[in-house]
């Protein structure tokens, strides 16, 4: 897996390398159970019905047990989806925006990820939290 993090500001970027179509991918990342299932794979410490997700635009996400909320704000069918996107105990309103582009790359896929404005201090935690619970769950679900 290569992963390259922003140094300045509060924006993080990574990308990442997955061995699955776009379309794979795009649907493991909407998809309630195939969420649920790549989290159960990577924590069992999460419940098999940690993720729900409405997969359309204006649609709203619930995953890891309720831990992360938002709301689908783009949708290009197996190229981008962008989130309005917040942990729950960020103050009241507060909502980052997460950017998934995917590329597609030989048999594979290039995940060019973006997240910005989150609080200010939490850069390194989330972007920690991004390469173990979702890139790292989704290559071995992958697997």
């Amino acid at each position: 897996m290569n992963s390259a993090d922003s140094l300045k500001g509060i924006t993080i970027h990574q990308e990442v390398n997955f061995s699955v179509s776009p379309q794979r991918l795009y649907e493991a990342l909407l998809s309630s159970k195939q969420f649920s299932d790549c989290t159960k794979k990577s924590f069992p410490n999460f419940t098999a019905k940690s993720a729900n997700i409405d997969s359309m635009v204006g649609g709203t996400f619930s995953v890891f047990d309720g831990h992360i909320i938002g709301r689908i704000l783009e949708l290009v069918p197996n190229q981008r989806i962008v989130e309005a996107w917040r942990v729950v105990d960020w103050p009241e309103g507060v909502y980052s925006i997460a950017r998934f582009d995917l590329k597609t790359q030989g048999s594979g896929t290039k995940l060019i990820f973006d997240h910005v404005g989150f609080p200010q201090g939490l850069k390194e935690h989330l972007a920690i939290g991004w390469t173990q619970h979702y890139w790292e769950a989704l290559t071995k679900y992958f697997q």
